[in-house]
C-alpha cells in the first residue's frame, strides 16, 4: 500500500491510499465513500484489498471537503461544511486525469471503473451522467454504485428552510462526538442548478456499464432505490441484490481487511471482482 495527495477542489487536498498487485493489466479501481465516511472507513480497505488481491489497482480516497486526513481522526469541521456535490464531482474527474497522466501509484493505466458508497455512488453517476462522451471521463469503463440513493436532494422541507436561513444545519458525529454541519452551499447549488443534480436523468445519459449493487435488508437507503437507477440507465444498468446485507454490509468500523468478512461482505467482493473482469 501507498499513501498519496493530491490538489483537488478549492486548492483542498485529495488523499488517497493505493493497493497495488503484483502484476496487473491496468486497470484501476477508484473507491468513493459515502457520507461522513472516508478511505479507511469499514469495510473499504477491505474491499481495496481483496480487489487488488484479484490482480486489479485499487484506489480508495477521501474527498477534498470531507474532512478527514488519513486514519481514523476527527473531522475537520470547516472543510466539512463546505462539502457539496459539484466539490465531490471535481474531485472524481481530478483522480481520472491524474490517473491518465500517470500522476498516481499503480503503473499502466488501460482503463478505469469508479466506484462509490452511498452518496459516493450518487456522485459517481453524477460525473458519468455529467459528462457522458466528454474527454473528462476518457478511459472509464463503468460504474459501480454500492447503496447509493436514487436522488441528490433527499432533504425535508422544513430541513431546507433551516438550512437556508441559518446558513447551516447541524449533523452530529455520533463516531467523533462532533456536531458537524452541512453548509447552505450544498443545498443553494441544486436549487440554483436542478438539471445538474437530476440524478437519474442523468443517470439515463451514461454510456458505460452501470452495476448497482444494495444490500436488501439497507437501513438508511431503501432498496427501491437501486431499482430506479437502474431502470434509469435505459439498458447499460444491472441491480444486483445481497441478500441479508444492511447499508454498510454488515461490517463494523473499523475493521481490519485481515479480519474474516461477513457473508455479504465477501459476497461484495466477490461481485466487485467479477465486475472488474468484464472490464
Amino acid at each position: 500500500m501507498s499513501d498519496w495527495s493530491t490538489p483537488g477542489s478549492s486548492g483542498r487536498p485529495i488523499l488517497g491510499t493505493t493497493h497495488e498487485p503484483h502484476e496487473h493489466g491496468g486497470l484501476h479501481v477508484l473507491l468513493a465513500h459515502g457520507f461522513k465516511g472516508y478511505k479507511d472507513y469499514g469495510f473499504i480497505p477491505w474491499l481495496a484489498e481483496t480487489i487488488s488481491k484479484a490482480g486489479y489497482v485499487a484506489h480508495r480516497f477521501n474527498f477534498s471537503h470531507g474532512g478527514m486526513g488519513h486514519g481514523h481522526g476527527s473531522f475537520d469541521e470547516a472543510a466539512f461544511q463546505e462539502d457539496t456535490w459539484n466539490r465531490q464531482v471535481d474531485d472524481i474527474l481530478t483522480l481520472l486525469a491524474r490517473l491518465r497522466e500517470g500522476v498516481l501509484p499503480g503503473g499502466k493505466v488501460s482503463g478505469m471503473l469508479l466506484a462509490g458508497h452511498s452518496r459516493g455512488g450518487a456522485t459517481c453517476l453524477l460525473a458519468g451522467g455529467r459528462h457522458a462522451g466528454e474527454e473528462a471521463i476518457e478511459g472509464l469503463r463503468g460504474i459501480v454504485t454500492l447503496a447509493a440513493p436514487s436522488a441528490c436532494l433527499g432533504m425535508k422541507g422544513e430541513d431546507r428552510e433551516r438550512l437556508l436561513s441559518d446558513g447551516r444545519l447541524p449533523s452530529p458525529s455520533s463516531r467523533t462526538g462532533q456536531v458537524l454541519h452541512v453548509g447552505a452551499s450544498w443545498l443553494n447549488e441544486q436549487l440554483d442548478d436542478p438539471g445538474a443534480h437530476d440524478l437519474l436523468s442523468l443517470a439515463g445519459r451514461i454510456t458505460v456499464p452501470v452495476h448497482v449493487i444494495h444490500g436488501v435488508l439497507d437501513d438508511a437507503v431503501p432498496v427501491k432505490d437501486a431499482g430506479e437507477i437502474a431502470d434509469a440507465t435505459g439498458g447499460t444498468g444491472e441491480a444486483i441484490l445481497i441478500e441479508g446485507a444492511n447499508h454498510v454490509f454488515n461490517t463494523p468500523n473499523p475493521f481490519s481487511p485481515e479480519q474474516p468478512p461477513s457473508p455479504a461482505l465477501q459476497e461484495l467482493g466477490d461481485v466487485m471482482v467479477r465486475i472488474a473482469g468484464g472490464c
